[in-house]
């Protein structure tokens, strides 16, 4: 564990979140760029990364549907603990995707070379989809997409 703390529920907009001060993100070895795992009230647990609200501190987006399971609302006092996500990309890589990597040797490397977050959008757009074929088509599809924005960024002019 990191942190633990309470505070109030803040509302921005549409969306709930939780304040978290830079001394905080400042001990975490990867600073901002730490994937966590919050837990709220000791019911709710989330995978999340750090924003930046602009004063200098990060802030952990709050979906509704933990809010409601809280039942909480903006200004409500929770309790909050923080630790490190033991898994860098905050999220289970999907079973179709590992036996794509495991057999097409040209999209693991181009997958490898995504950035964390590239790699969770393109997992979170695989579990959208039920279908096993257009799942490995998104796949294929989001790689050759990232391939060719990769040989664009190396080319020189």
């Amino acid at each position: 564990m990191i942190h633990k703390g309470e505070q109030t529920i803040k509302k921005s907009g549409s969306y709930y979140h939780l304040e978290v001060v830079a001394e905080i993100v400042n001990q975490l070895e990867k600073k901002h760029k730490t994937r966590l795992i919050c837990t709220i009230d000791d019911t709710v647990s989330l995978n999340c990364g750090l924003n930046h609200l602009g004063n200098g501190n990060y802030y952990i987006m709050v979906a509704k549907r933990y809010i409601k399971a809280l039942d909480k609302d903006e200004h409500d006092m929770v309790s909050y603990t923080l630790k490190e996500d033991p898994n860098p990309l905050g999220v289970e890589i999907p079973e179709v995707l590992e036996a794509f990597l495991a057999q097409d040797e040209d999209g693991k490397s181009i997958f490898d070379q995504l950035t964390d977050g590239r790699k969770r959008t393109l997992i979170f757009s695989i579990l959208r989809i039920k279908n096993f074929d257009k799942q490995v088509q998104t796949i294929q599809n989001f790689l050759i997409t990232e391939h060719d924005k990769i040989q664009a960024k190396n080319s020189k002019w």
